[in-house]
This record gives structure tokens, C-alpha cells and sequence, in this order.
């Protein structure tokens, strides 16, 4: 992976919510280069390179999807199952990052092949946190499996 390939994909439509997220990942020096999706269709056509991100290189995968499931055009569910359903992109960590305890988010998410399910924290310094968690997990921690 080249110094300029997107690490993160953050699909998050809600502002606060983004500011939160990229503000704790550079305050701890987890991540340089974080691509936003502001909703479901933008998260699929950066990841399958159309559209917008037509000219992407398709090998440069981001190492993690943090996706939020209450999206508009296209919901965080549907963009997994599409994700998990294409060969090029299926092991691509996901992390539901979403504000949805509902059990059959929870359940669904796990059957289409979420890697991780977490419920934002409500307060900013707990958001925070949760965020350098799973930017240090999944940045620093995580050993993703080498091409083939």
C-alpha cells in the first residue's frame, strides 16, 4: 500500500458525529489519510471505483470501512452486503460504528459479515475514546491477510 491509499473509509452522514471521528483520529496520530462518504451510494462508488472515484485504483483498498447504517440513498446494510458480496472487496474489515441498538441491526450486521458492531457513544469524551480504540485495533493491531 502506497503513503497516499486511503486507510480509513468513514461513511457517516452526520456532521457532529464526523467532526467527532476525524478529530480523535488525528489528535492521536492514528490515521493520515481518511476518505468521508457522506452516504451509502458514495461509499459504494468510492469502493467499487465509479462515479466520482472512477480514476481510483481498485487495488488500494482502505485497511478498514467504519460504516454508519442510518444512511441516506443507500442504507449501512445494504452497502455490507454488496461489500461482502463482491470478491475484490469482501475482506475488507467492516466496523459498524452506528447510534442503532436495535438487536436486528445487531444480528443482521453479524449475518452479512460485519467484523465489529459498536453502539456511538453518546458523550464526546466516550466517543473519543471508542474512536482511538478502533483506529488502534484496526490500524496498529489488526494483522490483515496478504495478497494473493
Amino acid at each position: 500500500m502506497n503513503s497516499d491509499a486511503v486507510e480509513i473509509l468513514l461513511v457517516e452522514d452526520n456532521p457532529s458525529d464526523l467532526e467527532v471521528a476525524l478529530r480523535a483520529l488525528r489528535e492521536h496520530k492514528l490515521c493520515n489519510n481518511v476518505q468521508v462518504a457522506r452516504d451509502g451510494e458514495e461509499a459504494l462508488d468510492f469502493m467499487f471505483c465509479q462515479g466520482s472515484f472512477a480514476g481510483r485504483r481498485p487495488d488500494e483498498l482502505p485497511r478498514v470501512i467504519l460504516l454508519d447504517l442510518k444512511l441516506p440513498l443507500i442504507d449501512g446494510l445494504e452497502v455490507l452486503r454488496q461489500i461482502r458480496a463482491d470478491a475484490r472487496t469482501r475482506n475488507v474489515p467492516v466496523v459498524v460504528l452506528t447510534s442503532s441498538t436495535e438487536e436486528r441491526d445487531v444480528v443482521e450486521s453479524y449475518a452479512l459479515g460485519v467484523n465489529s458492531y459498536i453502539a456511538k457513544p453518546v458523550g464526546f469524551e466516550q466517543f473519543t475514546d471508542a474512536m482511538q480504540a478502533i483506529g488502534m485495533y484496526w490500524l496498529m493491531l489488526n494483522r490483515p491477510p496478504t495478497k494473493v
